[in-house]
């Protein structure tokens, strides 16, 4: 596969199921404010609603998703979430064919669809962690970095024409069924999935429970029937010295052949503390993912410089959108031309990001490349008119991507390293849900920059912020911490 280092059957189907989603995604890119706008009239500001506030939404939905799935096995929450995103986003079309579709249906769906995103993308890390030993997870990284950007290629122009032939409706059906197959996919990767970790030990489970301390006296000293006083428990009861042969070998119900007091049993075994846990799931369990990223020296800045980041590209993107096809004149297919075709730039980016970590090591390359994608999106505040503004959007553009398709495999990996297995999901959950409410946010915020000082100038102060993330990378090459891996089924 690609680069020709195997990962075995059981990624193949998860990349598989991976570039699905991904390429039903990008088919239906822009469909929901297509129909807002096409199908139910909405205005500007419900198509911006659309677009934020589904986002915001979905993202505070999510927050106490992060700890209950952390207890979980993650294949099957990750099947449940692509279920899920396939149900609600069939309800579209099927309220559109019935007559019955409201833009109140197009938010909450957008809801259901960012929540069930951001639930995805923390148990796929996890997953991905589980399956392959920490030597290939840059490999895999990579791989699902250029399969974004080659369906980013491929799928705007693909969904536009389908848009254009079907009308947008008919790519929100194509982006329900890449999820169905995405579920399929993921179903057959089949194998062993490692039990989930149990939670640390909490304060009240380590002095406030009795049963399993000092205040129980039938486990310790004050119950003479697990003592002293009971002679027939020493000698006299043979159930519980020689003659528990049937416990040790001669009764399978206690050992191999009884999966409900072993391996097969998750309900007594795995899924009984996932039960617990998910029955005595506190408020501050919540907050467990950031509190774990802000107390972490490496992932403390990473956390800060991503997500300011991400937010000030994505912040501009609207605006960019209205400078181009508004005042700039140019057509839909150029304002789609310009950003599909640097998309190349991020399948190549990806490709070295091995070979570059190999060289040079991981923190530098971290520090170098997460410095070099700060300095192109300024130059989109000199956008002009005609064939030369398209070409300097193209070239910035693709910089930005080039750049970005080397970093983001590389602190995908870094990250991982740097999470124990048992709070991955909670750090993953919370990485993203911070990502898209700041987005959210400073996208309402540079919305409103454009209506007081232009879209340039307020692109131009994107681009000018953008050049002080680099100031949060981290500054010292903090070594991963390297876990024991679980025995693992390459086949």
């Amino acid at each position: 596969m690609g680069s020709g280092h195997r990962l075995g059957r059981r990624f193949g189907w998860l990349w598989g199921a991976y570039g699905t989603s991904a390429l039903g995604t990008w088919l239906a890119f822009g469909a929901f404010p297509l129909i807002a706008i096409q199908v139910l009239h909405a205005g500007p500001a419900e198509v911006a609603a659309l677009s934020s506030v589904g986002a915001a939404v979905g993202a505070a939905v999510a927050v106490p998703l992060g700890p209950w799935v952390e207890f979980r096995r993650k294949r099957p929450v990750l099947i449940a979430m692509d279920l899920v995103r396939f149900a609600a986003l069939l309800t579209i079309p099927a309220a559109y064919a019935l007559g019955t579709l409201t833009f109140l249906q197009l938010l909450l769906v957008s809801v259901v669809v960012a929540a069930a995103d951001i639930t995805f993308r923390a148990a796929s890390g996890a997953y991905l962690k589980t399956l392959l030993p920490a030597e290939d997870l840059l490999v895999a990284n990579a791989r699902l970095e250029s399969t974004t950007w080659t369906t980013t290629i491929i799928g705007p122009p693909l969904g536009g024409a389908a848009i254009g032939l079907l009308g947008p409706v008919a790519t929100v059906v194509a982006d329900a069924v890449s999820y169905l197959l995405s579920a399929l996919g993921i179903r057959a990767t089949g194998g062993q999935e490692p039990p989930p970790e149990r939670r640390e030990a909490t304060p009240e489970r380590r002095k406030a429970a009795p049963e399993h301390r000092k205040a129980t006296p039938e486990h310790r000293g004050a119950a003479p029937e697990h003592r002293e006083a009971t002679p027939e428990r020493r000698k006299a009861a043979p159930e519980r010295r020689e003659a528990t042969s049937e416990r040790r070998k001669a009764t399978p119900e206690h050992r191999d052949a009884a999966p409900e007091h072993r391996d097969a049993a998750p309900e007594h075994r795995e899924a009984a503390p996932e039960r617990r846990e998910a029955a005595r799931l506190r408020a501050g369990d919540l907050l467990d993912g950031w509190r774990y990223i802000l107390a972490d020296a490496a992932l403390r800045p990473l956390f800060f410089n991503t997500t300011l980041f991400n937010a000030l590209v994505m912040a501009a993107q609207p605006l960019m959108a209205v400078l181009m096809l508004g005042r700039l004149g140019f057509e839909p297919w150029q304002y789609g031309l310009a950003f599909a075709a640097p998309s190349i730039g991020g399948l190549l980016g990806s490709r070295l990001a091995r070979p570059l970590v190999t060289r040079y090591g991981q923190h530098q390359v971290l520090v170098v490349v997460g410095t070099l994608r700060a300095l192109w999106s300024v130059g989109l505040a000199f956008t002009g008119p005609g064939t030369g503004g398209l070409l300097l959007v193209m070239g910035v553009e693709l910089g930005l991507i080039f750049c970005c398709g080397v970093f983001n495999p590389v602190y995908a990996t870094y990250r991982l390293e740097r999470t124990p297995t048992d709070r991955v999901t909670r750090t993953l959950s919370a990485w993203a849900v911070t990502t898209k409410a700041s987005t959210a946010l400073l996208t309402a915020v540079w919305g409103v920059l454009g209506g007081l000082l232009g879209p340039r100038t307020a692109i131009g102060l994107a681009g000018v912020l953008l050049l002080a993330t680099p100031l949060l990378l981290p500054r010292q090459d903090h070594t991963p911490q390297r876990e024991p891996e679980p025995a693992r089924s390459r086949t």
